[in-house]
């Protein structure tokens, strides 16, 4: 309760500001820059006192303490993705040597054929690093996790299989998040010449399309398929309120999704999509005036739930992109820039606090209880991304 009265406060002062007022980009990193010297001090004692070998990156904050997180975790390549975006911004090579140094422990994972989330382990942090340095290791290790990542793909069912876990539930899984990963086989094509990565990427897109989504563009969270023949067994949303409802972060990753689909094919349908979702989240009645929004749009006890600031995050990032390709350019930038003001007025740690992590309330899962107002390392990634696409639009 502390915190809602706390967030209505500090709405107020924004609203007598106007929220159209622009983000200091230069002040943002500035403190980003100094709370992550923070992280990494609080990341060598937790790896010097855990006796735990192989963990590798930060997670989120459980029971007060730092999570880190071994490199087969899907979260593990966000933290190298924000030390890449440090050293994008300041060009300081102290970034660049951490960056490379904390993506050097995600490489194995190239070969890691268990799981669908190749794209947010290998692609944010060895990606990131290749576009910046066009080191042709780095593209060697995006090639060999494309090819890994394509080993899960299904002609029958025509998506990548998403969990291998959880076959009391779903017989073949595969969550709307697998959106995310496509980026990684879209730019393997383009950095190989090989279009059978493009093509499972296309496949994906497309019956994801058709079966993730209900009329007024909301996502599901899992699509349960027969492997055998593709139709579809069960419509459900895991991580949200119900299976019916919209939970915030899957809104995310399918407008982020559909908005790179866009980048690499432009095929005007998946521009369409982007829209559309696009409409369903900025339009939405239960999103709050700052435009982070509550962990899921249906969520019963609104206004009184947590809020999701990773979603928000995401969802900034996308618009930004989105803007490039959309007739509704300027729509898009002001509501990115409201949610960034609000990430940056609002949900920013102090420098200092919060472990090193830079923004505070997001939610991993509500209806598991984990990760419930934390700070989650996929926030503060996506959150510099969208800075930086900010700074690039201007």
């Amino acid at each position: 309760m502390k915190r809602y009265l706390f967030t209505v406060l500090a709405l107020s002062v924004l609203h007598s500001s106007a929220f159209a007022q622009k983000v200091n980009v230069k002040k943002v990193f500035d403190k980003a820059a100094r709370q992550t010297q923070v992280m990494l001090g609080e990341v060598d004692k937790v790896k010097h006192s855990s006796g735990k070998t192989g963990l590798v990156s930060p997670r989120t904050i459980e029971h007060g303490k730092l999570k880190l997180v071994a490199s087969k975790d899907w979260t593990s390549g966000f933290f190298p993705g924000v030390l890449w975006f440090l050293y994008e911004y300041t060009q300081q090579q102290h970034w660049k040597k951490e960056a490379e140094k904390f993506s050097a422990d995600i490489e194995k994972e190239k070969l890691n054929g268990t799981t669908h989330d190749m794209g947010f382990k290998v692609f944010c942090s060895i990606g990131t690093g290749f576009r910046l340095t066009n080191d042709a290791h780095y593209k060697e290790v995006i090639l060999q996790s494309a090819k890994t990542l394509s080993s899960r793909f299904n002609p029958k069912t025509g998506v990548i299989l998403s969990w291998d876990h959880s076959r009391d539930k779903w017989v073949n899984p595969v969550i709307i998040d697998n959106m995310m990963n496509l980026e990684l086989l879209f730019e393997a094509t383009r950095l190989s010449g090989d279009s059978s990565f493009y093509k499972i990427a296309v496949s994906h897109a497309n019956t994801t399309m058709k079966n993730h989504f209900r009329p007024d563009y909301s996502s599901y969270h899992v699509i349960d398929y027969d492997p055998a023949t593709g139709a579809v067994l069960k419509k459900n949303t895991h991580q949200g309120y119900s299976h019916e409802s919209a939970w915030s972060r899957g809104q995310a990753w399918a407008l982020y999704g559909y908005t790179l689909c866009y980048r690499y094919t432009k095929d005007p349908v998946y521009l369409k999509q982007a829209e559309h979702i696009a409409s369903f989240i900025l339009n939405h009645p239960n999103m709050p005036k700052d435009l982070i929004p509550y962990w899921d749009f249906n969520a019963p006890n609104i206004p009184d739930e947590p809020r999701d600031v990773s979603a928000g995050a995401v969802i900034a990032s996308a618009l930004y992109e989105l803007s490039d390709y959309s007739d509704q350019k300027k729509l898009y930038q002001e509501k990115a820039g409201i949610m960034l003001q609000s990430m940056a007025n609002i949900y920013t740690a102090r420098v200092g606090e919060n472990k090193g992590f830079i923004l505070t309330s997001s939610t991993g899962s509500k209806p598991s209880g984990t990760e419930v107002n934390e700070p989650l390392s996929y926030a503060d990634y996506y959150y510099l991304e969208a800075l930086l696409r900010a700074e690039k639009r201007k």
